[in-house]
């Protein structure tokens, strides 16, 4: 599946500048120095997390939440004391993370809190950098992660059907989901409890697959609500793009401008709060670079709050990197490169500095927006003011929207001339001063460079192994056995085999003309051989899993042997019927005999898990010395490669770089850092990614 190329090791460096803007905001500041006191609701203090139509109310106080998303098993547990110190940094007083329960609960019974999969170690460290935490418990995630979070054994449950009113999938949700709040709580983690956590999310997005369920789904969504209300977490629980969530559970929005699409809150007494503004979007194998910049970022932001809004996440914050098979169908092992911070944990620049400034400037205007009164002036055709007053006081904040987007507009406001850049918002905490545009980025730029690392690459030196296709496996069946419930998620890769006579008169006569085998899949991919010999491969898409295979192979008289090595690329992660979702080889056909097409669907086919360099645990140390490894030639499919290396200058960030590589997994000492497919690419005739981390410890 690989080219025998040089592997290049290569360690990072980023240079960051961060300048902000020269308003003169030391008169503002002085008024909202008086926070805590203006932010208490009744007076006094209270523990414990509450919510009315403006805000929640967090020990009796109000807060203007700025939360980034930051998953922990997407990074390694010694990264997430600089991940959330960074974000902090970055005006972020709020971590959110979904809880994964397929990392959990990997095989029904036997639980998983350990390494990057430590949830309270990650939550205590939110705490003690004094940070809010929202947990989105689920248990159904999606997040482009392997199964959305679902663990692969409960597809296997007797008549379960996924996320509907099904006894069998509310048994086994109910199961974990009370695990889960009953480790947090004992560990006092919520916040009445003096532990961060002021949100808990059941279920997610479920409005987009509610219809397919009918009465099932709307019973369902019923049933979910009180689950997690019984639970005794006493903090506020919330359904996000849920139109009909139960009350008092909170319904918010998923989405990039949640400022003009939110439809709000189902009921008059819940705020408006936004969980998931995407601050890029996540790819898929195949996928050109995707983009969010700062200003539509800020944008958004300046543009929720000044309609009411109290809380933002951005999705993601930190991305990171969904280590070994962990990602969902075609999705690639690097996830939300373009948040803040990138997949190194390096501060992408002008992102991070752009929403920094935003914070601090909506920040500058709590005490408008928690006790101010909402009016909305037109300025111009395009143009408009937002104004939040308090009666009777001071305190008054602005925000002006130019929502023209190709001119600049000076509008008039309070007596005052004032320029608004093409689409954006002005910030103005005191009705008088600007101090903050969208538009207007004061924060230096910065890019990614990579250095060749001359310790690690000297004297670098590739071994290879080559796999041997299988003959007349055992495991056998009339038909080809669906890939999913084949590999039950242990490994991407199963075989296929058989076998067929033909005689002198079923083959081709003339020289210049050969059989076709065609193989149709359901996806995700297939290498095929006959006789031995490589015959080729084909895949589907994300788009599109289906795919034909047809190639011209040489077939002999006598016994012909054929070997169909089929693969996946993650397990699905969202819609509805899940459980019923499958992959693999559904019709087997040669075409261009003598004697006609061919049906070989049931010749009865041998099977096997894995391939054998995954049994023999070829990417270990120890695993490594059962085969001889040899000298790389031309390469090809099913080759192993193996290299030592010494560890690079410097305690920058690593990254491999797979130029020149096919697809498959790599490992480092021992661990997968995820799957690579640098021969699949975009419509620019580039992969969709190159590097790939690797993280030292």
């Amino acid at each position: 599946m690989v080219e025998p190329r040089r592997l290049l090791l290569i360690f990072f460096l980023s240079t960051l500048l961060i300048a902000y803007s020269n308003a003169n905001v030391e008169e503002i500041q002085k008024d909202t120095e008086e926070e805590d006191e203006e932010g208490k609701v009744g007076g006094q203090k209270a523990q414990g997390v509450t919510y009315d139509a403006r805000s929640l109310i967090i020990n009796g106080k109000r807060e203007l939440l700025f939360s980034g998303a930051i998953h922990y098993p997407r990074s390694t547990p010694d990264m997430w004391p600089d991940l959330i110190k960074k974000a902090k940094q970055g005006g972020i007083n709020t971590i959110e993370t979904y809880v994964f329960w397929n990392g959990h609960e990997p095989v029904e019974g036997q639980y998983n809190f350990e390494g990057e999969f430590d949830l309270v170690k990650f939550i205590k460290l939110i705490h003690e950098h004094k940070l809010y935490a929202v947990v989105r418990v689920g248990p159904f995630i999606q997040a482009e992660w392997n199964h959305g979070g679902l663990p692969y054994w409960l597809r296997e449950v007797p008549g379960i059907i996924f996320r509907s009113d099904n006894e069998p999938f509310k048994k086994h949700m109910k199961r974990f989901v009370t695990m889960i709040v009953d480790k947090l709580t004992q560990e006092k983690l919520f916040a009445p409890q003096g532990g961060p956590i002021i949100l808990a999310q059941i279920e997610n997005e479920y409005n987009t697959i509610q219809r397919a369920f009918r009465e099932k789904g709307d019973s369902y969504v019923q049933w979910a609500g009180k689950l997690a209300l019984s639970l005794n977490a006493n903090v506020p629980w919330i359904m996000c793009k849920q139109r009909d969530a139960p009350d008092p559970i909170i319904n918010t929005c998923n989405g990039r401008h949640c400022g003009d699409t939110f439809y709000g809150p189902n009921k008059r007494n819940k705020p408006a709060l936004w969980t998931e503004n995407w601050t890029a979007q996540y790819r898929v194998f195949g996928d050109p670079p995707s983009q969010r910049s700062a200003e539509d970022l800020a944008y958004s932001v300046a543009r929720f709050f000044s309609k009411n809004g109290s809380m933002v996440n951005y999705y993601m914050y930190y991305g990171g990197t969904n280590f070994g098979r962990t990602s969902a169908s075609f999705t690639t092992t690097r996830y939300y490169d373009e948040g803040p911070l990138d997949e190194f944990g390096l501060q992408r620049e002008p992102k991070w500095g752009h929403l920094k400034d935003v914070h601090r400037a909506l920040s500058l205007c709590k005490r408008a927006l928690f006790w101010g009164v909402p009016t909305t002036l037109k300025l111009g055709p395009d143009q408009q003011a937002i104004v939040w007053q308090q009666p009777g006081t001071s305190a008054c904040a602005a925000f002006l929207a130019n929502n023209n987007t190709r001119l600049a507009q000076h509008v008039n406001f309070r007596g005052q001339d004032i320029r608004l850049p093409a689409r954006s918002i002005s910030v103005l905490p005191d009705c008088k001063t600007v101090v903050f545009n969208t538009q207007l980025v004061t924060t230096q730029h910065n890019s990614r460079n990579f250095v060749r690392s001359e310790i690690a690459n000297k004297n670098f030196n590739w071994e290879m192994y080559r796999e041997v296709p299988p003959v007349g496996l055992g495991f056998k069946f009339d038909l080809p056995r669906e890939l999913f419930h084949l590999t039950k998620d242990t490994t991407d890769y199963a075989w296929y085999t058989t076998s067929l006579q033909l005689g002198r008169r079923d083959l081709p006569m003339k020289k210049n003309v050969r059989p076709v085998l065609r193989v149709a899949s359901l996806g995700h991919g297939i290498h095929a051989y006959v006789n031995g010999e490589y015959a080729g491969s084909a895949h589907g898409s994300k788009v599109e899993k289906s795919f034909v295979f047809q190639r011209a192979v040489s077939l002999k008289e006598g016994e012909n042997h054929i070997a169909l090595l089929g693969y996946l690329v993650g397990l699905p992660d969202s819609g509805a019927y899940m459980e019923k979702r499958f992959a693999g080889p559904r019709s087997i056909t040669i075409l261009g005999l003598n004697t006609g097409t061919l049906d070989i669907s049931q010749n009865g086919w041998g099977h096997q898990v894995g391939i054998d360099g995954e049994k023999k645990k070829l990417f270990t140390e120890e695993g490594s010395k059962s085969v001889q490894w040899t000298k790389p030639d031309q390469g090809g499919p099913l080759t192993w490669y193996k290299g030592y290396f010494d560890a690079p200058e410097g305690d920058n960030p690593v990254a491999i770089v797979m130029t020149g590589m096919g697809k498959g997994m790599v490992w480092i000492n021992g661990r997968s850092i995820g799957r690579y497919w640098n021969n699949y690419l975009s419509p620019l005739k580039k992969p969709t990614q190159s590097e790939y981390v690797h993280y030292k410890r």
